[in-house]
């Protein structure tokens, strides 16, 4: 099932960047072309949420496709290193709201500061010029605004969205009793609100209670322990 749920993210972005960069123009006034920006964004975070869920091995229980799946999702997300976001990811885990804690920034909690130190974090050398690279290949067949509009701009959003729900707001301070060993808060039980916003990736602190669970049976593990505390 995590490959089947991996290749419908693959080929669903896929296939409507190519409609994005081959059949539609980009203008600043068509309501058209922000809906597809912002659907291409919401189809980057799926690659990234895949990555991460391959992080887990979640995708698949052989090893060997599990990692593959991962790192074509980190490099097509945004050319990431998926060894470089492993190390962390598992840090993160180890660490949770902690100093040590690679996406956890102790010295503020002002959004914006956060995100900027959250994008240096994970930033590299080689990701900047192998994305450099690819763009003006692209640009080579196609107009400018067409691929920063529909390929580079999308996993900045994406970035921020999966900042927002999967760090900031369940790590953010204060880290109450609640929230327990992993300092982790989860968004209300609510399946469209948590699909749309991050892939199930709100219900934070039941990742952490359960990180081999798939993005997608992170509802039902929310329903459950939902139960639990209320009986």
């Amino acid at each position: 099932m995590g490959i089947f749920v991996a290749l419908v993210i693959f080929v669903l972005w896929g296939a409507h960047l190519a409609y994005c960069l081959l059949a539609l123009d980009f203008s600043f006034r068509s309501p058209v072309a922000y809906l597809h920006l912002l659907i291409q964004a919401y189809l980057s975070t799926g690659l990234f949420i895949t990555a991460h869920d391959s992080m887990h091995g979640a995708v698949s229980t052989n090893r060997t496709v599990n990692r593959l799946v991962g790192r074509i999702a980190a490099f097509l997300f945004a050319g990431f290193s998926y060894r470089k976001l492993h190390r962390n990811h598992m840090l993160h885990h180890q660490y949770s709201g902690r100093t040590k804690d690679p996406d956890f920034f102790s010295r503020s909690q002002n959004f914006f500061v956060w995100l900027g130190v959250f994008f240096y974090r994970y930033a590299s050398v080689l990701q900047i010029v192998m994305m450099a690279l690819i763009f003006n290949l692209l640009r080579l067949v196609l107009p400018a605004s067409q691929v920063i509009a529909y390929w580079m701009i999308p996993p900045f959003i994406a970035t921020v969205q999966l900042f927002l729900f999967g760090t900031y707001l369940p790590h953010r301070l204060p880290h109450t009793e609640e929230m327990g060993p992993h300092r982790a808060r989860s968004q209300k039980q609510n399946a469209v609100v948590a699909l749309l916003t991050c892939y199930n990736f709100g219900y934070h602190l039941e990742h952490h209670e359960s990180p081999g669970t798939p993005w997608w049976r992170l509802g039902k593990v929310k329903a459950v322990e939902s139960k639990q505390r209320a009986g």
